[in-house]
């Protein structure tokens, strides 16, 4: 491997250990005679920290894995004759001809990691160097339990909820056969991991269902699932709507179903009187055009701020609608995934009692802003009342 390959690998699989940097190609434009690059965590999350040194002073920059990688190659091609390289696997000496001509020397590795921490270590559900089967199928963990860098946003994103999980399932005497379906599952690290969570650590013989429309996704699910021997867990093409099942359901999930999707899981949710639901909403276009305010037309003649109301109201009467049904529901923030920065989880647990004041409440607030025929109810009517897929 070149050095970039070297410092990009070394960096991906949290294998790098510190970098030093020494004799500027030119002193008079490099005002940093050393420079030291070496991985910290701040607020729980990893970065490189590089420390400038001139000859009275120390200046820090922080910059994400991916982005250090860049700046590495960059001070080895342009700024600095001589470096160290400390990793894992190895130690490596690199010299830079005054012509550029770089010379890479592999020795044999002196140091280990330890990541400086500016905050106290958080304890996770699935644990950091811990090897866990499905985070190593999906490119998330290394064989030894490394979590590369690039999918560590994924890797708290998958604990947290977790955490979540676990939390809705205080006070409850959860049994084997615990039936959940995830309502547009994607590539499914969190199906995944809902069932590690359940098999594995909770010692459940939990059952799962995950949904999509893209037949690839299934497909690849399917043979990760087999691949793995979970062999409670299934993957099945379809869209939520036009979906059934004849057995109790204990949870729903449904993370950024796009638009009114979400709405058809929750009504299907409430339908089959399921103890938990959790969901990231998404897309929320079914109200864009609909609110009306003559108060707010301020904000609402502005379309990035109406789409954002629009959102905020949108989950907002979800959330009223579940508590109209029986359910205590909480908002909670979320660690929003790669392709949308939607980042609110409804929570809903049901209690099984009626709410004279949510009903009221949902009423109240569909007139504030001029609504009616919404979706949710629509179609939660008529899955309550067509025998064809009441189910």
């Amino acid at each position: 491997m070149n050095i970039q390959e070297i410092i990009e690998s070394s960096l991906d699989e949290n294998k790098f250990i510190y970098c030093v940097f020494t004799t500027p190609r030119s002193k008079s434009e490099n005002p940093y005679k050393k420079i030291i690059a070496r991985p910290i965590s701040i607020k729980n999350e990893n970065i490189i920290q590089f420390e400038k040194f001139t000859e009275k002073q120390a200046f820090h920059n922080n910059l994400t894995y991916e982005q250090a990688a860049g700046e590495m190659v960059e001070l080895i091609i342009n700024e600095y004759r001589n470096i160290n390289l400390f990793t894992e696997d190895a130690d490596f000496q690199v010299m830079v001809s005054k012509k550029g001509r770089v010379k890479v020397i592999e020795k044999e590795a002196t140091k280990t990691l330890e990541i400086d921490s500016h905050n106290k270590k958080k304890k996770y559900i699935i644990n950091e160097n811990e090897p866990c089967d499905f985070l190593i199928n999906l490119g998330v963990m290394t064989n030894d339990g490394k979590v590369y860098a690039k999918k560590y946003d994924k890797f708290r994103q998958i604990n947290k909820f977790l955490e979540i999980v676990d939390d809705s399932l205080k006070g409850k005497n959860i049994k084997d056969d615990f039936m959940i379906i995830d309502f547009g599952c994607g590539k499914a690290y969190l199906t995944f991991a809902l069932y590690y969570y359940f098999y594995f650590i909770r010692k459940i013989n939990v059952k799962i269902i995950g949904l999509d429309l893209k037949d690839e996704v299934i497909e690849f699910c399917n043979r990760t699932a087999k691949k793995l021997e979970y062999g409670n867990l299934e993957f099945i093409y379809g869209d939520i709507q036009n979906f059934e099942y004849k057995s109790d359901v204990d949870m729903i999930v449904t993370l950024h179903a796009c638009d009114t999707a979400t709405d058809a899981a929750l009504a299907k949710a409430v339908n089959w009187n399921t103890d938990i639901i959790l969901s990231v909403p998404c897309c929320q276009h079914e109200f864009y055009d609909k609110i009306e305010n003559k108060y707010l037309e301020p904000m609402l003649k502005h379309g990035l701020i109406k789409e954002r109301v629009s959102s905020l109201v949108t989950d907002s009467l979800r959330s009223l609608f579940l508590e109209t049904k029986g359910y205590k529901v909480q908002l909670m923030e979320f660690i929003a995934m790669e392709h949308t920065p939607k980042n609110i989880l409804i929570r809903a647990v049901k209690t099984g009692k009626g709410n004279s004041k949510a009903v009221k409440e949902y009423e109240d607030f569909k007139n504030v802003w001029n609504l009616n025929n919404l979706f949710i109810e629509e179609y939660y009517e008529k899955i309550q009342n067509d025998s064809s897929i009441n189910v």
